[in-house]
């Protein structure tokens, strides 16, 4: 702001400048700036200060730099995929078995991703839902108790057993900063929940490893800093993914019947029956290179084995 290099406006040798976005300046006389004026002995908080709404200019309302904010239906995606289905039955056992390869690319995933307001395809990648192998078996089977004897034969008959196995690839990586070190002015608003920064990538391996042996710890924190004053970042926000999961849910269940239009089905239920950790979910590694503490590991996991008794009366 020129003004405030006039002679005697600021006190001492401050100066306002470039470079000097994340300064504050004192006042040595009343300055007026956009209707407002400043009395002596005020200070004046750089732009990039004024993003912070907390940060208000000498407590005078709507006086501070904040975003300018624009949605639109502006974005384009991608998604291309290889689907295979495969259905049968014998003795008993029917089952479906399908598998996805698939890749899905946006230039924001949701209203949380903040675009680049100069070019769009500055923030092009891979998709937060992108999954890229997704194998899926469903199959039932009727238990043969029955031929194992002739006696209680009413108790052994009728009982079936169901699942669905998956195993799959990992959700993306988020990759975000907590600044404004492009000077673009694009921060969180409760909409926006990331800023627009991207980190830098420093050419470090990855070094992606099994979280369940090196204590949560999912890829090379070294390998990225954050981005350069003046510029937007050159890593990607989404490139690689988290870990996958492998996962079996059973049923036991039995339909007793009462009466011609009556009947009781009784279900015995697990989830996660193995009770395989599994550390999978669009969150479930911390990609925010600014929290030094959770920085590359992993945060989140699916739940544990859960058992549940079900009966249920159909009349």
């Amino acid at each position: 702001m020129r003004g405030l290099n006039r002679p005697g406006v600021l006190t001492g040798r401050e100066s306002c400048g470039p470079g000097g976005e994340n300064n504050q300046y004192n006042l040595a006389q009343a300055f007026t700036f956009n209707g407002i004026t400043y009395p002596a002995g005020n200070a004046l908080q750089g732009t990039r200060f004024g993003l912070n709404p907390s940060l208000i200019n000498n407590g005078v309302v709507g006086n501070y730099f904040g975003n300018d904010d624009y949605e639109g239906s502006i974005g384009n995606s991608n998604y291309n995929a290889l689907e295979v289905t495969v259905r049968g039955a014998a003795k008993g056992l029917t089952y479906t078995l399908g598998y996805t390869y698939s890749k899905s690319i946006d230039q924001a995933s949701s209203l949380a991703d903040a675009v680049d307001p100069f070019n769009f395809n500055l923030t092009r990648g891979i998709s937060a839902w992108n999954m890229k192998h997704n194998f899926v078996a469903t199959y039932s089977y009727r238990l043969p108790f029955e031929r194992l004897t002739h006696h209680a034969r009413l108790a052994l008959e009728g009982w079936e057993i169901s699942g669905i196995t998956r195993a799959s690839s990992g959700f993306p990586v988020t990759l975000s900063t907590d600044g404004d070190n492009s000077l673009q002015g694009s921060s969180p608003n409760g909409i926006n929940n990331r800023y627009l920064d991207m980190p830098d990538f420093t050419g470090a391996p990855l070094s992606i490893t099994n979280p369940h042996s090196n204590g949560l710890q999912y890829f090379n924190p070294l390998a990225f800093t954050d981005n350069a004053l003046g510029t937007p970042g050159n890593a990607t926000r989404r490139f690689f993914s988290g870990p996958g999961a492998f996962n079996t849910d059973l049923a036991l269940q039995r339909y007793f019947q009462i009466r011609e239009t009556k009947t009781i089905q009784f279900r015995l239920e697990a989830f996660n029956v193995f009770n395989h950790t599994q550390f999978f979910g669009p969150a479930a590694v911390n990609g925010d290179v600014d929290n030094p503490t959770l920085f590359g590991k992993v945060v989140n996991a699916m739940p544990p084995r859960l058992v549940q008794l079900a009966l249920k009366y159909t009349f």
